[in-house]
């Protein structure tokens, strides 16, 4: 069993309440190879919600709201999920505050990236569970 994110398996819960449907991970969901999950939602965020990103250690909103505890809520979550199920690999959101991988958007808003993981993927690589994003596959 791998961890997916929920977006790529084409649950509508980006932050805009759209999707980022890649086949393969959706026939991973359907296979009962993969378990889709969503950081923020399970964190306690809506969707729709405002955009987010890391700036300065924190997951701040578009509106200037720190989120960090939802996020971090979310990530322990999915860490937990992970670890029940045994998975040992999680294919996540490339750029995400909280999925992103090796790239994250730069907390400006304005598209740019720099170096980084987010929220939870830096939580799920901190206990040995192997990421990569939709990009790698």
């Amino acid at each position: 069993m791998i961890i997916v994110s929920a977006c790529l398996a084409g649950i509508p819960c980006r932050y805009d309440g759209k999707r980022n449907t890649r086949k393969k991970i959706q026939e991973l969901v359907r296979e009962g190879k993969a378990i889709p999950v969503c950081p923020e939602q399970l964190g306690g965020l809506p969707t729709p919600r405002p955009a987010s990103e890391i700036q300065s250690g924190k997951v701040v909103n578009t509106e200037g709201r720190d989120v960090s505890h939802e996020f971090r809520r979310g990530a322990e979550i999915v860490l937990a999920i992970a670890q029940e199920y045994g998975c040992e690999e999680a294919i996540l959101k490339s750029r995400s505050p909280s999925c992103g991988k090796g790239t994250i958007y730069d907390g400006t808003f304005s598209g740019k990236t720099v170096s980084g993981n987010g929220i939870t993927a830096d939580l799920l690589i901190r206990n040995g569970i192997k990421v990569r994003t939709e990009e790698n596959i």
